[in-house]
């Protein structure tokens, strides 16, 4: 995987796609870092950075709990 603890935003969607399965365009987390909704980051300079244990539990709580049919995830 990756041994460094802070991404730039252009590697987020490999990390994403390749620990959990989440598919998510550079140009989304663009968008969401404008309007809100995305996953937490921290400045170095003008060069925004995104820390793996927060990446992390962005993308758990966008994951439904396991299911085994369609109609349990609507009674979630």
């Amino acid at each position: 995987m990756n041994d460094r603890p802070r991404l730039r935003r252009k590697e987020v969607p490999a990390y994403l796609m390749s620990k959990f399965g989440i598919p998510i365009a550079f140009k989304t987390l663009n968008k969401m870092a404008t309007v809100g909704g995305g996953p937490a980051m921290q400045y170095s300079g003008r060069t925004p950075l995104y820390h793996v244990d927060d990446l992390d539990v962005w993308a758990e709580a966008r994951l439904s709990k396991p299911v085994s049919s369609t109609a349990e995830r609507s009674l979630a």
